[in-house]
């Protein structure tokens, strides 16, 4: 999907066109009035539309889907530690709670936020490629208004950054980071994931090779994790020191340790 303009909820405010236009500005997009929408649907100009909400939030949509910033899946997960559940990603991660986590593949924010939770005194850096992932989801985290407390303080300690992956990790420096986590697109999907399916019209499906992870491994201090679906190759074609996960849900976690 590539054709897509900018609108607003119907009936909107002064302030909700203002925060519609600028980001077309910012998206060199069309703004379109709500009212003029339906024809430029009808007429197939656009694949997807973002919206401008009463309250300012952005959210895009389009025939039978809508992506938008919410972090649901990272209070189950948290709720399911609280109640004895483990959960593969934080022990594959073995935090101590003051490093720097390099998240290439930050998505919706899931598990930057689950990340971000056991780090009190460090930091999430996430990078998403995708502009569209990208717009949502950062200005929803500056607008959400969490009532879990470790949500919010977990958020803060987040910093996301839109670029390429790839070419990221390649101009970083050596040892600025104490872990990498690589989450790819599954080669697999798991399509009963509601969670994910909104994201895949937008995200970047590209692989992770050694020369990818040789560069996670000079920029990491401890350790690389790499996520895979169990029917992927991604643990074929990559050496891992280990391999975690639930043989319930499928996932799986590699780790790789440089210390």
């Amino acid at each position: 999907m590539e054709r897509f303009v900018v609108t607003t909820s119907h009936k909107p405010s002064r302030e909700q066109i203002k925060l519609a236009r600028d980001l077309a500005e910012r998206l060199n997009a069309k703004y379109v009035n709500r009212r003029h929408l339906s024809d430029y649907r009808k007429k197939g100009r656009v694949d997807f539309y973002y919206v401008i909400e009463s309250d300012g939030r952005i959210v895009i949509r389009w025939n039978g889907g809508e992506l938008f910033f919410h972090p649901s899946v990272s209070k189950i997960r948290m709720r399911n530690m609280q109640n004895g559940g483990r959960d593969y990603l934080t022990e594959a991660l073995n935090l101590n709670g003051d490093e720097t986590v390099l998240d290439t593949t930050f998505g919706l924010g899931t598990e930057a936020i689950l990340i971000a939770a056991f780090l009190p005194r460090g930091k999430v850096v996430g990078i998403e490629k995708s502009v569209h992932i990208y717009t949502v989801v950062s200005d929803g985290m500056r607008r959400y208004k969490p009532k879990v407390k470790w949500i919010g303080e977990a958020m803060k300690r987040i910093v996301l950054i839109h670029a390429d992956m790839k070419e990221f990790i390649r101009k970083a420096e050596d040892d600025s980071y104490d872990i990498v986590y690589c989450d790819p697109m599954f080669e697999n999907p798991k399509y009963e994931s509601s969670s994910m399916n909104p994201l895949r019209p937008f995200a970047s499906y590209d692989t992770v090779n050694e020369d990818d992870v040789k560069h996670m491994l000079r920029i990491a201090k401890k350790r690389v994790v790499l996520k895979a679906n169990e029917k992927d190759s991604l643990f074929e074609r990559i050496k891992v020191d280990k391999v975690m996960g639930s043989k319930k849900s499928g996932v799986l976690y590699g780790v790789i340790e440089k210390i």
